[in-house]
């Protein structure tokens, strides 16, 4: 039987805290690429928030924002037509949901270090 994500989560959430307490070390984790902190541009913060977040925590985001306020395409789901603020950051009008990310990309800058 297949496992969900929760359980897995919390699997591998207590297999961290028991190497935790059994080395005395802080755990690692993946915190690269589309784990790593980003800080959105002032234009994409409108949607997301101002503070650093993960890439696909901002997608997902995005997301939410695109679907609360209806802006994919009747006819194709995969146009996403923008409003006023999904405007400042796609340059155009209408995107496709796979132009979405280069766009994105645009309106983030990685944490140094």
């Amino acid at each position: 039987m297949a496992q969900s994500r929760e359980q897995r989560g919390e699997r591998e959430t207590a297999a961290a805290e028991k190497k935790v307490k059994k080395t005395g070390k802080p755990a690692g984790g993946a915190r690269g690429g589309i784990t790593a902190p980003v800080t959105p541009s002032p234009e994409l913060a409108e949607i997301v928030g101002s503070k650093d977040l993960p890439r696909s925590e901002v997608v997902s985001k995005v997301w939410d924002y695109i679907k609360k306020n209806n802006l994919q395409d009747a006819k194709d789901r995969r146009q996403i037509n923008a409003d006023d603020k999904l405007g400042k950051i796609f340059g155009k009008k209408s995107a496709s949901m796979f132009e979405m990310n280069k766009f994105l990309a645009k309106h983030l800058t990685a944490k140094k270090g």
